[in-house]
């Protein structure tokens, strides 16, 4: 992972990459938030450095940039990785693995 998104996510249980005017990124910040779990989450249109960043969000294989989701320092993709890990009934699992939810 490129040392600056490595910096980003670090110790954090989950972290979101958004854009303050994009509905994907609503959509996937209230699905965690209605866990109980509490994102980090970083508006790339209102960040300075949002260009380094959205470089090294491309070289992880993202067609688009946001939303991207990282629980537990795991890249887990966009909208549809994790829509699907909700599907799966994999998502719980993935927020207590990286203590963003206790119950």
């Amino acid at each position: 992972m490129d040392t600056t998104l490595a910096g980003l996510v670090q110790d954090k249980p989950v972290v979101i990459f958004s854009r303050s005017t994009c509905c994907m990124s609503h959509t996937v910040k209230s699905l965690i938030l209605s866990y109980g779990a509490n994102p980090t989450v970083y508006e790339l249109d209102q960040m300075p450095n949002r260009n380094q960043i959205e470089r090294a969000l491309v070289q992880l294989g993202r067609r688009e940039v946001v939303p991207t989701v990282f629980i537990g320092q795991k890249y887990i993709g966009g909208t549809n990785e994790l829509m699907s890990h909700q599907v799966r009934g994999t998502l719980v699992p993935l927020l207590r693995e990286a203590r963003a939810i206790w119950v």
